[in-house]
């Protein structure tokens, strides 16, 4: 039986001890967001994936867990939110194992896919959990920094578990590493954690669980597309679709009783400006680490281990300015804050792209400005989400806040991927000794190019090496220039929009 942390008994410790147990899924979650950038260059060469393929093996995960995490939010209102966070962690333990024994690209993909949903299950849980057990206002603070920390500390942890891993063992051990993680959190949860719900639910709505899946697939099979084939009747097809599907959403939430999504709530503009600069911060963040960590082994030649110490810094960083956050908005308002930390993030690309040919130092000192910017947006903008509802409506709202960081994390690799991908394919120059038709998904991703330079003649080899090393550097610069902008508009969006917290 669970403890209840709210009862006159409870102590102070007991709710500190019941939010480390809340740090294992939250571990888990981005541990498995970030731990697979390592393993993409064992994984181009060892299952050849397309570079669609490639981009998928990163974006499903994030995408399933951005689709859905409005719709487990709801049911966990409904059926109790640690009984979905265990249900969660289960299925994630079995779905990882899955994972680490996949065969091609295909069964990677599909195994990356049910680790979002059930992930899906594991983070708003978490979040609204946190919302119930701390209701004071510097206590909840804390606790938010110590949740967005604990992304950072998964973090940190994936890429360097995960470089060591690479060196030892295949690329299917990076996986593996989540089994314990559940082992432990299991019969803690059971032991620690508060059951909550909403004490007045509405029905489950299963149509607006499809329609918001409706809503965001089209738009990344949209961009995909058009870093593939440039626009056309297909890429814009789909982006009808995908609006289509958001305008009948937004009123089926609006006319119905008990929508899963309350659209109220973004009438307030602080609300709406938290969710949208929680989103641009994550896609920041990943958009950087896609680009970096292939940049950093294939290019410069880094085992997994020491791309992973390159950036450990930086994301230590995060985490501390994660807490700092929580001091500094005592004196400082948020708004200035966080607009301050979007202008860091574009500093840091600035350094990625402007420094002239990228160094491990360079990238070191990029990603720990960026992260620095990331990490006071990321403990803010989900503080101010929360702060602006009701306890019964929390796992509503975590949700939310979690659905912007997840859909963030798709577009970081998506968007910014797709045109790093884009400016690589069209920037290699294939040497007359390569046969295309049956070089071609080889010739998709710099990890593929660099493996079929290997087995060529040395002229060739140098040649082929020289063009994609090139053409990766060209795609880093014209991915950093788009998120220079971004990073930008996002602070003047956050600047407006944080006004009146």
């Amino acid at each position: 039986m669970a403890i209840d942390i709210n009862t006159r008994n409870s102590t102070t410790t007991r709710q500190w001890l019941a939010l480390a147990v809340l740090m294992i899924p939250v571990l888990l979650v981005s541990i498995d967001n970030l731990v697979l950038s390592f393993a993409l260059p064992e994984i181009s060469s060892t299952l050849q994936p397309t570079g669609n393929q490639l981009l998928w093996l990163v974006d499903v995960y994030a995408l399933m867990l951005a689709g859905l995490l409005i719709a487990m939010g709801s049911l966990g209102d409904r059926i109790g939110r640690r009984r979905l966070l265990l249900v969660g962690a289960v299925g994630f333990g079995v779905v990882s194992i899955l994972a680490a024994f996949s065969q091609t690209a295909g069964q990677l993909i599909a195994a990356r896919a049910f680790l979002g949903f059930f992930g899906a299950m594991l983070m708003p849980s978490t979040l609204s959990l946190i919302r119930n057990i701390f209701t004071e206002e510097r206590s909840r603070r804390i606790a938010i920094a110590t949740w967005a920390a604990g992304f950072s500390a998964g973090a940190a942890l994936g890429p360097v578990l995960g470089g060591w891993l690479l060196e030892h063992f295949w690329w299917g051990s990076v996986f593996l590493v989540n089994v314990p993680l559940i082992v432990v959190f299991l019969p803690l949860a059971i032991w620690l954690l508060p059951e909550s719900k909403d004490p007045a639910p509405g029905p489950f709505d299963l149509l607006s669980i499809i329609g918001s899946m409706l809503v965001m697939v089209p738009f990344v099979f949209m961009i995909k597309h058009i870093a593939s084939h440039g626009i056309d009747s297909t890429a814009l097809a789909l982006g009808m679709f995908g609006a289509l599907a958001g305008v009948w959403f937004v009123r089926r939430q609006r006319s119905s009783a008990t929508p899963m999504v309350d659209m109220s709530l973004f009438k307030n503009r602080v609300f709406s400006g938290a969710l949208l600069a929680n989103g641009l911060s994550m896609m920041g963040l990943t958009g950087f680490l896609f680009v970096g960590t292939q940049l950093l082994q294939l290019v410069l030649g880094l085992s997994p281990m020491q791309a992973a110490m390159v950036l450990l810094p930086g994301l230590i960083i995060c985490m501390v300015a994660g807490f700092g956050a929580v001091r500094l908005v005592e004196h400082f308002p948020a708004r200035h804050l966080v607009a301050g930390s979007f202008f860091a993030s574009a500093l840091g690309y600035a350094l990625l792209a402007f420094s002239g040919h990228p160094t491990a130092l360079s990238v070191l000192l990029a990603f720990s400005i960026l992260s620095f910017g990331i990490g006071i947006a990321e403990t803010l903008t989900n503080d101010l989400v929360l702060a602006s509802v009701s306890e019964e409506k929390a796992g509503a709202a975590a949700a939310l806040s979690e659905t912007a960081y997840e859909i963030g994390a798709v577009m970081g690799v998506a968007f910014l991927g797709s045109i790093l991908t884009a400016t690589f394919q069209h920037g290699v120059t294939v040497p007359r000794a390569v046969d295309e038709a049956t070089s071609g998904a080889a010739l998709e991703t710099l990890g593929g190019t660099l493996a079929l330079a290997e087995q060529l003649s040395d002229s060739t080899r140098e040649a082929l090496t020289a063009s994609a090393i090139a053409a990766y550097d060209l795609g880093v610069q014209y991915t950093a220039g788009v998120a220079i902008l971004l990073s930008v508009a996002a602070a003047v969006v956050a600047w407006r929009t944080l006004a009146n917290d």
